[in-house]
């Protein structure tokens, strides 16, 4: 099965339902189907081997995924905030590629002028022109979508999605045609990234309205969710934070429609989602921890959960709030240790997963075992009720001496300090231990800052000695993507100063 042929259903279902709003434009699945096809008309008669888009979110992004898809050409969304050298070295690696959006750097950073190149404004006059063409059966299961990853220790390895994969994630967790025609989903994450890929997929599928915002604004966001009545919307804890912060600063929007709130693609602050759940008590809550190797969405915690977590005394219960939920039916999940071996509920490991949604494959090499399984490089531990636990990047688990030391259990205790509001651990050279823990704190702008020994002691009371970091930096904000991701590479190269 191919993804278009969710656009397809869709449109055969109620061609005049509105499916897409951008920019003060409507989009009906009929006529998101038909700049579909004529894009994919475009696109063959390149003669390009991908279709890429360096843009923001649009109506574009929707149309290019989908006409690749008819096409049967991988969809590589690039990050356009990278920098001219890494985003010339991606562009060399899908030549050559039909590529929508900016033109002027694509020919700069192209002289050899080895893709075909289109504004986005271009790009979409075309494909409507081209709108009634007519195209062969769509292929089977090539590959959908091409995602680079972030690549914050080597190359970006080129991630690959199969139609199977997706699809299998999409039939899943979402019922054909199950959105009420009021229902609206206010979608802002980077096209680039797998949150934006399966939001769009699964809101066609569910035929929910789409509200692309192309740049992620608090005041923007809030003011597109009262004007077309959200009912949902997909947020990373970054953006929940600023939100949050509008309205506790006096912005005023009406939120009422707001049913249901996702998050995920970075650390919640714990106290960041108890606000949330103050602040909105009557919309559902759900955390959604996957990645682009497994199609997205791979565990949830759902708005049940959230709120027994949130009004529990029970510490155990309300602990919960900081996990990523159970694991979703289609999927099986693993927590191995160094050698390979599975580990019992209570340890923590390395995540491993496996399921129909699990692609586990790059463009370089397919990293699945020989039975399937995908090693995630994220470290967990599931407890005693199968909710799982992340503990941070297996590369970034601090080696003292022999022992292992999760960052993540030493910024539990440093926030719990009531004068910092984030932190960050990171392993840091020493000659004694060959790494040390290093940490970096952000104090509240309301608190005084706390002294080094103050957080010492806390560590080492909280937690043992060999925790307590060797050096502490105060900075005024830690630095993350725009996914909410925290850079550990930049933390450290601070304390190479």
């Amino acid at each position: 099965m191919n993804i278009s042929l969710f656009l397809q259903m869709a449109a055969d279902a109620e061609p005049d339902r509105i499916g897409l709003v951008c920019g003060g434009r409507r989009w009906s699945y009929s006529a998101l189907i038909g700049a579909a096809r004529g894009a994919a008309h475009g696109i063959s008669k390149s003669g390009c081997q991908h279709v890429a888009l360096l843009d923001e979110g649009s109506e574009a992004a929707a149309i290019a995924l989908f006409g690749a898809a008819i096409a049967g050409i991988p969809y590589v969304p690039l990050n356009y905030r990278l920098a001219d050298a890494d985003l010339a070295a991606l562009l060399k690696r899908i030549a050559p590629a039909y590529i929508v959006g900016d033109v002027d750097r694509i020919a700069r950073l192209n002289p050899e002028g080895a893709h075909a190149a289109r504004t986005r404004m271009a790009f979409i006059a075309e494909a409507e022109a081209a709108a009634g063409s007519t195209h062969p059966e769509e292929p089977g299961d090539g590959i959908a979508v091409q995602i680079f990853t972030s690549g914050t220790t080597a190359a970006p390895k080129a991630a690959l999605l199969r139609h199977s994969n997706l699809v299998a994630y999409i039939l899943g967790a979402v019922e054909f045609g199950s959105a009420l025609p009021t229902e609206a989903a206010l979608v802002s994450v980077p096209p680039y990234h797998i949150a934006g890929i399966a939001a769009l997929l699964s809101s066609v599928y569910a035929m929910r309205k789409i509200l692309l915002l192309p740049s992620f604004d608090p005041d923007a966001w809030l003011a597109l969710a009262a004007s077309e009545r959200a009912t949902s919307a997909f947020v990373v804890p970054t953006m929940l934070a600023r939100i949050i912060a509008r309205l506790d600063a006096g912005a005023s929007a009406d939120l009422s429609a707001l049913q249901a709130v996702a998050y995920g693609g970075g650390r919640m602050p714990l106290e960041l989602i108890q606000r949330a759940l103050d602040l909105f008590p009557n919309t559902s809550f759900t955390n959604a921890y996957g990645l682009t190797e497994t199609s997205s969405t791979i565990a949830l915690l759902g708005p049940e959960e959230h709120r027994a977590a949130h009004r529990s005394k029970d510490p155990d219960v309300r602990g919960r709030l900081a996990s990523v939920g159970r694991v979703l039916p289609s999927v099986e999940i693993e927590i191995r240790d160094e050698q390979g071996r599975a580990l019992p509920r209570g340890e923590r490991g390395e995540i491993y997963v496996r399921g129909d949604q699990v692609s586990g494959e790059y463009r370089e090499r397919k990293a699945l075992d020989s039975e399937g399984w995908f090693p995630t490089r994220d470290a967990g531990w599931l407890d005693s009720e199968g909710y799982l636990f992340l503990g941070g990047r297996t590369d970034d688990v601090i080696v003292r001496g022999a022992e292992n030391i999760s960052p993540g259990e030493i910024e539990d205790v440093l926030v719990s300090h009531p004068a910092i509001a984030e932190a960050a651990a990171v392993g840091i050279p020493s000659a004694e231990w060959g790494e040390a823990v290093g940490i970096a704190v952000v104090a509240r702008s309301d608190e005084a800052v706390p002294e080094a020994d103050e957080l010492r002691a806390l560590i080492k009371n909280r937690l043992r000695s060999s925790r307590v970091p060797e050096r502490i930096l105060f900075l005024k904000a830690l630095p993350y993507n725009e996914m909410g991701k925290l850079l550990r590479r930049e933390i450290r190269n601070l304390f190479k100063n």
